[in-house]
């Protein structure tokens, strides 16, 4: 949409009294967005290429970027006359970049770069200038710091737009282009994006000290002034990216397709050789799904952190595709490590004391548990999808019997499968629901109500904290049992094992003499470890419980991680989009959490558990 500042007066009034976003292209490059009405406008003025400054301006819920200073005080006029009507004040972020970076020298050590500051003299303004500069000194960077100096308005050479609109406080904020290489067009793109992201970050914390002292608006933090609508942009990639995303199904893909034949095969042999493992044809080409992954643009969000969410999954993408490449080759193995990680010492101990700790009570049997067949957790397994849907329409989860499986239950994006070998205690059917459908299903539907997809598909890293959600979920549902715990440990010493080079066979011996589990049993726990060529996924179990018991006897809440499925690494990036307003909250609370004697196990859980403290005494 296209407009002259003249006509401006009348669309900004008639968006605002919509309640609807602006979003004017006023030509030549020139643009104004707010996506809501603030009591703020970054401006840029964009006389020649400034790549970061405009970055920090278009982050911003409120921004204009313009060419001409006579056109940027038009427009600001009548924005801001139209603000500081609804607020009571309005401020101004004027962001731009010096020149040169001159303090940039061979040296020694990183010189600090220059970061120049102008706000007027009364106290609301400086107290803004205050919190930016204490953002920004806050920042931890491990390149260059800022040397900050703070002008007099009338003595800032910059501070040409804050002269012409007196009546609008104005910080003037110009900073070093530190993310360019010397000499040459080419940046430094991750420099760029830091000096971005911490730049936007210190014009909110301004922007909020300034609301805070001069309007009437509760923030809960900073971040509440960020954007709450999500641009076309990002729409498109969302969209292209989750294409990707459910073109293939990893573990469908590395799953074999003949355990019950490689099991006999395997006891035919004495045990002594590898069982001859087959494997889905896979229905994609990676190297085309890689070429159409990275053609996805990223660069046009306006958001930070989106961009990072984003570039995020990319990443794990083409993590996940190379592995599909690579499968049964030796590069499968190091392709799995950079996917999922080693295991670190600290967790294989931890695995270790609990195999150590309950080998005694491995085997009692005090009676017979009744068994369950597939047929039986079907019909327990539709009874608890029935009990959601209830709840929200949209979840639309079916269920899937499976000959291509291993025994037990699997999920894939919003199907639960279940394999027709599939035999357990039924003492352990509600709580292995509650894992598969009470958090891998719910998140997935949950997350697939936020309007974007990446929710539903996960956020990258986000399998570590789902397992250990699900894990704690077969608790507080009652139905940890030794012979679980003990298989979530093994699984952290076999993945160890095969990272260290150890063949099924090796792995097999480890579990059945060292650890003492049944053969098959065995059998089974070595081929999810070995699939594909070696997969280190299952420590993440032990890994993610962890992560979340500690999270949890800090004080956090388990209620974002409901919101759709990710990592405990984006805790508090789901907290900020969910205070922006870009984030609902969950549509469906877990119903394990209202079993009988859940709540109590949840308080026992806030108040400090080890792993080996889960098991019903």
């Amino acid at each position: 949409m296209s407009a002259k500042p003249a006509g401006l007066r009348e669309k900004v009034s008639a968006a605002l009294d919509a309640g609807t976003p602006i979003r004017l292209d006023l030509g030549n490059g020139s643009r104004l967005h707010i996506d809501r009405p603030m009591p703020f406008l970054c401006v840029h003025l964009a006389r020649r290429s400034q790549p970061a400054a405009r970055d920090i301006a278009m982050a911003n819920a409120a921004y204009l970027i313009v060419r001409n200073l006579g056109e940027a005080v038009t427009v600001i006029r009548l924005v801001g006359e139209q603000m500081q009507a609804r607020f009571g004040a309005f401020l101004l972020l004027d962001v731009g970049e010096l020149a040169r970076d001159q303090l940039a020298k061979d040296s020694p050590y990183l010189p600090p770069f220059e970061l120049g500051l102008s706000a007027p003299d009364d106290a609301v303004a400086q107290a803004a200038l205050s919190a930016f500069v204490g953002s920004v000194e806050a920042v931890t960077n491990k390149f260059r710091v800022p040397r900050i100096a703070k002008h007099a308005l009338a003595g800032d050479p910059h501070a040409s737009l804050a002269r012409r609109v007196p009546m609008f406080p104005t910080l003037t904020v110009r900073f070093a282009p530190i993310y360019r290489v010397s000499g040459s067009k080419t940046f430094y793109p991750a420099l760029r994006e830091r000096v971005v992201a911490n730049i936007f970050d210190a014009g909110l914390q301004a922007a909020a000290s300034f609301a805070a002292a001069t309007t009437k608006l509760a923030l809960p933090s900073h971040r509440a002034l960020g954007r709450q609508v999500f641009i076309d942009a990002v729409g498109r990639a969302d969209k292209a990216m989750d294409e990707v995303a459910q073109s293939f199904d990893f573990l469908l893909a590395v799953t074999p397709i003949n355990a019950e034949a490689a099991w006999a095969q395997f006891k035919e042999g004495g045990y002594h050789r590898a069982p001859n493992f087959l494997y889905r044809p896979l229905a994609i080409a990676p190297d085309r799904q890689k070429k159409a992954l990275f053609s996805i643009a990223l660069d046009h969000f306006e958001d930070p952190v989106l961009t990072q969410l984003y570039r995020e999954k990319q990443q794990e993408l083409d993590l996940q595709l190379s592995l599909l490449a690579a499968r049964e080759t030796r590069r499968f193995v190091e392709l799995g490590r950079a996917l999922y990680g080693s295991v670190e010492p600290p967790l294989l101990a931890m695995a270790q004391s609990i195999l150590d700790t309950t080998a005694k009570r491995a085997g009692r049997k005090d009676t017979e548990p009744d068994t369950a067949d597939h047929a039986f957790v079907e019909r327990k397994a539709q009874a608890m999808i029935a009990t959601y849907a209830s709840q929200y329409d949209a979840f639309a989860a079916t269920i899937e019997l499976r000959d291509d499986l291993p025994a037990g239950l699997m999920v894939t994006n919003g199907r639960l499968l279940i394999s027709r070998s599939t035999t357990m205690a039924r003492q352990r059917v509600e709580a292995l629901l509650s894992h598969e459908v009470g958090v891998h299903l719910l998140t997935y539907y949950n997350g697939s109500a936020q309007g974007l997809r990446l929710f539903r598909s996960g956020l990258a890293g986000y399998e570590g904290a789902q397992e250990g959600l699900a894990v704690l979920a077969e608790y507080l549902a009652g139905g940890m049992t030794v012979a679980r715990l003990r298989l979530i440990a093994a699984r952290v010493l076999a993945c160890a094992a095969m990272l260290d080079g150890a063949t099924f066979q090796d792995n097999f011996r480890l579990l059945t003499k060292d650890l003492g589990f049944p053969l098959q049993a065995a059998f089974n726990l070595a081929l999810r470890v070995h699939r594909g060529g070696g997969l280190a996924k299952d420590a993440i179990y032990l890994r993610g419980l962890l992560e979340i018991l500690k999270h949890l006897e800090g004080g956090g809440a388990l209620e974002p991680f409901w919101m759709g499925k990710i990592a405990a690494t984006h805790f508090a990036v789901m907290q900020e989009l969910n205070t922006r307003g870009l984030l609902k909250g969950p549509r469906l609370i877990p119903e394990f959490l209202s079993i009988k004697g859940a709540e109590e196990r949840l308080a026992k859980a806030r108040s400090g558990l080890a792993p080996i403290d889960l098991i019903a005494r």
